[in-house]
C-alpha cells in the first residue's frame, strides 16, 4: 500500500501505526534517508492494504486521516496450484514485490532463450541460505510450492507471527535468503507451453524428443542439457557412464562442465554469495540427499533430522551420482547443501498431490532458516 503523507511525520510514528519494525518501512522505501518525513512524501507500507480494494488498486491514501481505512492483507495474494510456467511467476512476483517492497530482486543470468533468471534476497542477516527450483522441466511444482512457502514467509514477517517457537521477525534480521525459484525457465515452458517456444527451436527439440510433441518427460534445459549434471564435482564418471552422449530430454551432462547458461548463473551465484547451506527442490521421492563422499560437515545431519521431523521425508546419506548443484557445493565448499524430492509418484506430478506436498514439506523451509 502506498500512502500520501498530509503532514510532517517520523518513520517512528508509521511504525507505531503500521505495528511494523522501523527498519521494513525503511527497507521499503530505500529512497527514504532521513527518519523525519515531510509533508507531501510518499511510501510503500508492507503487508497493508485499503479496506475494501484490491492491493494492487491505485487509491489515493491520506497518512493519517485514512488510518481506519487501512488493514493487514488477510488473503493470499498469489494463487499457485496452477500449471505453474514463466509467466505465472512473473505474474506472482509481480504482486509479492508490489506489496512487500522489501523484496530484492535480481537478474542473475538469462537462459539459452534470453529468459531472466531470478534471485530473490530477503533479509539482511549474516546467515546467509539459499534455496532454488525447477532445475528440471518436468518439476515445475517445485517453483509452485516455493512461491507459496515465499508469501507465508513475507506476510508473517509483517504480522510478527511465530513459526515452531521461533519469531518470525528475528529470523528476517539474523537471515540473508537467496531464492531462485525457476533455474530452468525455457524448459519448462517447453513442458507447459510449447507454444510459446520459437518455431525453429521448436522443431530442432522435436528432434531430440524422438519426433515427439509431448514433452511432459523432459527434464533438460532447451538445448538438450540436465542442469543438474553439469556441475565439476566428478563430473567426468557422468559423462563417461550416462548413456545419452548427446543432447537429450534428460542426462545428458553436456560436454563439459558449465557449458549451460543456467548452470553458470546458479554457479557465480554461489561462487559471488558464500552461501552457508544450500537446498535443491527437486521431485519425486519425499527423500532428502544430504551426504556426498563424506565432504559434508557433521552438522549436516542435525539439520536433516530436523527436516525428517517436520516432514516424514527419509533422509539418504549417499547416492551413486555426481556433478549435481548440492554435490558440487559440499564438495567445493564442506558446509550443508541438500536435495529435497518433494513428493511422489511420476513426474510431472499432478497438482492433484500439491496440497500435500505443500503440507509435509513447507516446514523444511522454516528449519533451513533457524537451523
Amino acid at each position: 500500500m502506498e500512502i500520501y503523507l498530509t503532514e510532517n511525520c517520523s518513520i517512528n510514528t508509521l511504525a507505531n501505526h503500521f505495528q511494523l519494525p522501523v527498519e521494513l518501512i525503511l527497507q521499503s522505501n530505500p529512497l527514504v534517508n532521513s527518519l523525519n518525513l515531510e509533508e507531501g512524501s510518499t511510501l510503500h507500507i508492507p503487508g497493508w492494504r485499503i479496506d475494501g480494494t484490491d492491493s494492487f488498486e491505485s487509491i489515493r491514501f491520506d497518512y493519517p486521516y485514512d488510518l481506519k481505512k487501512a488493514k493487514l492483507m488477510e488473503t493470499p495474494l498469489i494463487h499457485p496450484k496452477v500449471e505453474y510456467d514463466f509467466d505465472a511467476l512473473q505474474r506472482d512476483l509481480q504482486l509479492l514485490e508490489g506489496n512487500f517492497p522489501f523484496i530484492r530482486k535480481k537478474e542473475i543470468g538469462k537462459s539459452v532463450l534470453g529468459l531472466p533468471i531470478y534471485e530473490l534476497i530477503i533479509g539482511n542477516g549474516p546467515k546467509k541460505v539459499h534455496m532454488n527450483g525447477a532445475f528440471h522441466a518436468n518439476e515445475w511444482i517445485t517453483t509452485a510450492v516455493m512461491m507459496n512457502w515465499l508469501e507465508d514467509y513475507l506476510m508473517m514477517i509483517v504480522k510478527g507471527d511465530v513459526f515452531n517457537g521461533r519469531e518470525v521477525r528475528k529470523l528476517y534480521e539474523e537471515v540473508t535468503l537467496s531464492f531462485v525459484p525457476m533455474v530452468n525457465p525455457d524448459g519448462v515452458n517447453l513442458v507447459l507451453c510449447p507454444s510459446r517456444i520459437p518455431e525453429d527451436v521448436l522443431q530442432s527439440v522435436i528432434v531430440l524428443n524422438d519426433d515427439k510433441e509431448d514433452f511432459s518427460q523432459w527434464k533438460a534445459n532447451i538445448r538438450g542439457v540436465d542442469l543438474n549434471n553439469q556441475y565439476p564435482a566428478f563430473w567426468e564418471i557422468e559423462k563417461e557412464r550416462k548413456i545419452p552422449k548427446s543432447p537429450a530430454p534428460r542426462d545428458f551432462p553436456g560436454n563439459a562442465p558449465l557449458t549451460e547458461p543456467e548452470a553458470m548463473a546458479m554457479a557465480i551465484l554461489v561462487e559471488e554469495s558464500n552461501f552457508d547451506c544450500v537446498a535443491a527442490f527437486h521431485t519425486q521421492g519425499e527423500e532428502i540427499y544430504w551426504g556426498y563422499l563424506n565432504y559434508e560437515p557433521k552438522r549436516a545431519a542435525k539439520m536433516v533430522n530436523e527436516f525428517k521431523r517436520l516432514s516424514g521425508y527419509k533422509p539418504v546419506r549417499n547416492i551413486d551420482s555426481h556433478a549435481g548443484f548440492r554435490d558440487w557445493f559440499v564438495y567445493k565448499n564442506r558446509k550443508p547443501g541438500f536435495t529435497v524430492e518433494l513428493g511422489r509418484g511420476v513426474n510431472p506430478l499432478p497438482l492433484s498431490q500439491y496440497d500435500e506436498i505443500y503440507e509435509k514439506s513447507h516446514g523444511i523451509f522454516w528449519s533451513l532458516l533457524y537451523m
